[in-house]
């Protein structure tokens, strides 16, 4: 295909045409087979072309594909907010459903605003997030994201939001500190930027329970999110747990911050609710925060032409029916223990990986050029991006990101593959990582 009307995300190169999908394989257009262990950007968590997800979306097509929302519900759309319900955290009893993740996100920021405004605290108008998060591509979401690279063109277009530091433990612990002294550090910072803002002015504090695409699946130190809440409890301040792409089970429970151990007001969710095979994504909320609102104006004022939409609510609920049937969360723990041992048998002596890291099948490599002093490979080398291609090559799809740290500087690859993928599978993914990593750094040297 040498033309393509498409804006494509490079608008230098049209990427090869998928003709296939089956599985944990994606297949070209020239027969190709590649092993997909990243589920596109952590979507496709039960692989492509599941039987039973594939049949719900059928039926549901011959019943009824959509009706809008201002006249209708149906069975079906409830049917999936009765079953994420029964399956969330305790009091998340409400739910809002979109068509991705940066709607989710808008979603909740809208919705965290207007309850201030409806309970006679119209004074609250910021939002607290962390430097190097990603929250979604969409202004509002941008704004709150912390990547400084996918903001700096459009910051003019942003509204101010209080910035703290990521909780990222392999760069910024001190080497002389404890592991509890600086959770206690990241929690001051935050106690601080609340109090710099003036408590009474913030509407909530968003971050993702474990990072996921700018960090490469960075999970919290044990007792962060717990003195999250606390805070926010303090000053009656929302806390959003944005779990777009680390929920629905990528870490081994359906919400990663069931580990945690708290219940945040809001979460968002998207990529693992319907699992590729049709647009979603769900705010689940506290339901004092919609009662308030009920007795109130008694709207959310807010809406997309297709909240609710019925095929892609069938497509989910069958594969959350699918995860809890077939028992996957289990699995996924299971699966994902495997993978780390694979991934530090792999990288441990690799004079180029300096951190293993994440929960369950969501986890991060991240690439320097010295382990001792964890610098980094110069960005304009691009080491991502060859490992990207070079992965390609090997017939294995994975995601790399640069900027790492700041945006700017550091490399990792994201890998979060099926939750039914096989252990020889993950095997296989790991021994064409280690080429692929390989191969794009002796092309640099």
């Amino acid at each position: 295909m040498d033309m393509s009307h498409i804006i494509h995300r490079s608008l230098r190169a049209v990427p090869p045409v998928a003709a296939g999908a089956s599985g944990i394989h994606i297949v070209d257009r020239q027969g190709k087979r590649y092993i997909d262990a990243c589920g596109g950007a952590a979507v496709s968590c039960l692989g492509h072309a599941h039987p039973d997800v594939l049949a719900a979306i059928h039926r549901q097509i011959d019943t009824i594909a959509y009706a809008h929302t201002s006249f209708f519900t149906t069975e079906v759309s409830e049917a999936l907010a009765d079953h994420l319900v029964q399956h969330a955290p305790e009091g998340l009893d409400q739910v809002y459903f979109v068509s991705g993740g940066s709607e989710a996100i808008e979603t909740a920021l809208k919705l965290a605003r207007q309850y201030f405004v409806e309970a006679g605290q119209p004074q609250r108008t910021m939002f607290v997030a962390r430097r190097q998060s990603y929250h979604g591509n969409t202004l509002g979401a941008l704004a709150v994201g912390g990547n400084e690279w996918r903001r700096k063109q459009f910051a003019p277009l942003l509204m101010e939001v209080g910035r703290v530091s990521p909780c990222y433990e392999y760069r910024e612990r001190g080497s002389d500190e404890s592991q509890d002294a600086y959770t206690r550090r990241l929690l001051a910072e935050l106690d601080a930027e609340f109090q710099r803002i003036g408590p009474d002015r913030v509407i909530a504090f968003v971050a993702e329970t474990v990072v996921g695409a700018t960090a490469g699946a960075v999970p919290p130190t044990p007792g962060y999110i717990k003195g999250v809440r606390a805070l926010c409890d303090r000053y009656d301040i929302l806390y959003i747990a944005d779990e777009v792409m680390c929920g629905m089970g990528r870490t081994g429970t359906l919400y990663a911050v069931e580990q945690e151990g708290v219940v945040p007001d809001i979460v968002t969710i998207a990529k693992g609710l319907g699992g590729g095979y049709q647009p979603i994504g769900a705010v689940l909320a506290r339901g004092s925060l919609i009662e308030k609102m009920r007795s109130g104006s008694g709207l959310f004022q807010h809406g997309h032409t297709y909240i609710g939409h019925s095929t892609a609510a069938a497509a989910a609920l069958a594969a959350q029916q699918v995860i809890q049937r077939d028992q996957l969360m289990p699995q996924v723990r299971q699966r994902g223990d495997y993978l780390r041992k694979a991934l530090h048998a792999r990288f441990d002596a690799h004079p180029h990986v300096g951190d293993i890291r994440g929960r369950g099948l969501f986890m991060g490599v991240e690439l320097v050029r010295d382990r001792d002093t964890k610098a980094v490979f110069d960005p304009d080398l691009k080491l991502h991006a060859k490992i990207k291609a070079k992965a390609m090559q090997n017939g294995l799809l994975v995601y790399p990101m640069g900027g790492t740290i700041d945006g700017r500087l550091g490399d990792h690859v994201l890998l979060a593959p099926p939750y039914i993928i096989s252990e020889s599978e993950l095997d296989q993914v790991v021994e064409r990582l280690g080429l692929a990593i390989d191969a794009a750094i002796s092309e640099l040297a």
